[in-house]
């Protein structure tokens, strides 16, 4: 063990990433399947994780009060890059490196809400666990003043590659603007490094991409290498669709980190964004029966409890607890000829925007399939929306005003 090892990773469980390491380097199929050691946990379930993307909800509202075309497909571009700071490099400056968050269960659900701010209107959350095997996680945001809505799912395949853990993300996002202009955004791979000193950190890589509007963008993510380039590096191309696009250039490029703030190098001039300002992190729906005994964070409570507190028995007890009974519960759906019946989505074989849209951007796979919200909200959001409506309209009490 190396002395950056031996200094990141606790006298105690040593042995435990040792024996870790060793398993990842020898195993043969996805990797998410494997049991981490208890430091090396997060106290968040994977169903909290589409919350990053509206850590900035400001940048969010903004698609909508954008001018059609350009102007608005580089705005999605801003919000976008504006969430990756906070999806993959948040766990490093709060926990001292990334941590393997815990695995859902099957119906695992997450709700939560951003204010209304500025005008920007109040931002509602929705996640909901649809499958465990294999893990995918799907979800709506949604700001109804600004008539904006994100549907997407999520998964993750896992292989180890040249000391690192490689995460190729399947699934993709649909954005809608205004009901009828849509936005196909798919997601690049991540690439963990670092796990031979116990710190591990994400670094993005390959390619993803923007798709709607009337205008294409890739974006290409580079790390620093053994000997040149700068972490977190990207590269995001603006182009118009075939036989489309208006007065303005046919080629925008944009160039930085997204972590901390990129240019116009073609097309455009000056700053295109810059992440200064605090994230905003979701405010939980306050949890009642309607939410149910799988909301996330009254599931792993007592497991989030033990991490957070290194009680790292207390963790791995109530952690084991909640798998058994996941386990007893297919077993006896598997005897009754059940199936689990999903809360908020329905899954279909495939997604025609996807389809429509990736054919441009000449997208691989051409189909993928797609989860659908029901649109069934629970009744706290009406409550809320209902409240928020009387705020903006300044009849509300002063008292309940921010």
């Amino acid at each position: 063990m190396t002395t950056e090892e031996a200094g990141a990773v606790p006298a105690a469980q040593r042995g435990s990433w040792s024996s870790f390491l060793k398993s990842i380097a020898s195993f043969s199929g996805d990797l998410s399947s494997l049991t981490a050691p208890p430091f090396i946990l997060s106290p968040t379930s994977l169903t909290e994780f589409p919350a990053y993307w509206c850590e900035r909800p400001e940048y969010f509202a903004a698609i909508a009060d954008a001018k059609p075309g350009q102007d608005r497909a580089l705005a999605v571009l801003r919000w976008f890059i504006s969430t990756l700071k906070d999806q993959y490099t948040s766990r490093n400056e709060t926990m001292g490196s990334e941590k393997k968050p815990l695995n859902p269960v099957l119906g695992e659900v997450f709700y939560g809400t951003w204010p209304d701010k500025n005008g920007r209107g109040l931002t509602e959350l929705l996640v909901e666990q649809v499958s465990h095997h294999p893990p995918i996680t799907a979800y709506v945001i949604e700001n109804k003043s600004k008539k904006l809505r994100l549907v997407g799912h999520n998964a993750q395949k896992t292989s180890f590659s040249s000391g690192a853990i490689i995460v190729k993300q399947i699934g993709h996002a649909i954005l809608t603007v205004n009901e009828t202009e849509s936005y196909v955004i798919t997601l690049p791979r991540l690439r963990i490094d670092g796990l031979w000193y116990g710190s591990p950190y994400i670094e993005l890589a390959e390619t993803s991409h923007i798709v709607g509007g009337g205008y294409i963008t890739t974006i290409e993510y580079k790390g620093k290498g053994y000997f040149s380039g700068k972490s977190h590096s990207f590269k995001a191309t603006t182009v118009p669709m075939p036989g489309q696009g208006g007065a303005g250039p046919k080629e925008i490029v944009v160039e930085g980190t997204w972590h901390e703030s990129s240019k116009f190098v073609k097309g455009g001039g000056g700053t295109f964004h810059e992440v200064h300002e605090e994230k905003e992190e979701t405010t939980p729906l306050e949890w009642s029966s309607e939410l149910g005994e799988s909301e996330t964070r009254r599931l792993w409570f007592l497991v989030a409890k033990g991490i957070r507190e290194g009680d790292f028995d207390l963790a791995s007890r109530e952690k084991s607890r909640i798998e058994n009974e996941q386990r007893q519960r297919r077993k006896d759906e598997a005897a009754e000829k059940r199936t689990w019946e999903l809360k908020h989505f329905d899954r279909q074989e495939s997604d025609p925007i996807y389809e429509q849209l990736g054919r441009s951007a000449k997208l691989v796979p051409a189909t993928e399939d797609v989860y659908i919200f029901k649109g069934n909200w629970p009744s706290t959001f009406a409550a809320l929306n209902s409240s928020q409506s009387v705020l903006a309209s300044g009849s509300g009490s002063g008292k309940n005003k921010k």
